[in-house]
């Protein structure tokens, strides 16, 4: 039987883009979790540099600030800097707090830490040298 195709039908170009979102989802929902448990963990830990921990808090009050580098009302570039930003500062104290102090507080798989120090390591890179000095000397 030949099936004829429907004009609102969309046929994917390979595989079905909906099962590659369910398990991007999955995947999202099962990391973050683990992120949150470890920044908070590393916050609470007295071996962590105090200025490390400021850092994240600077971050925090500065997503929640209606001032910005790039206002938030120029599409796609205004949230990019937040992001950065955001990476930043998680790939700073992480790299702070010391391989052995992030092992004993990440619950996920280890090659999933792995994943995430490289995308932190990489997003990090893109913030403006000036700015990454600036924010290297306010944070020790």
């Amino acid at each position: 039987m030949n099936e004829s195709l429907r004009p609102d039908e969309v046929i994917p170009p390979e595989g079905k883009p909906s099962l590659q979102l369910r398990v991007f989802t999955r995947d999202l929902v099962q990391f973050l979790p683990n992120l949150v448990k470890l920044l908070s963990r590393l916050v609470m830990d007295p071996r962590v540099p105090r200025r490390s921990k400021v850092l994240l808090v600077a971050l925090v009050a500065y997503l929640a600030s209606p001032i910005d580098f790039v206002p938030d009302a120029i599409p796609v570039v205004g949230m990019v800097d937040d992001v950065l930003l955001a990476a930043y500062a998680v790939n700073h104290l992480i790299a702070r707090a010391g391989e052995d102090v992030v092992l004993e507080h990440w619950d996920g798989p280890q090659d999933l830490l792995e994943m995430v120090r490289s995308v932190l390591d990489a997003s990090s890179s893109l913030v403006p040298p000036p700015l990454r000095k600036w924010i290297d000397r306010f944070s020790g």
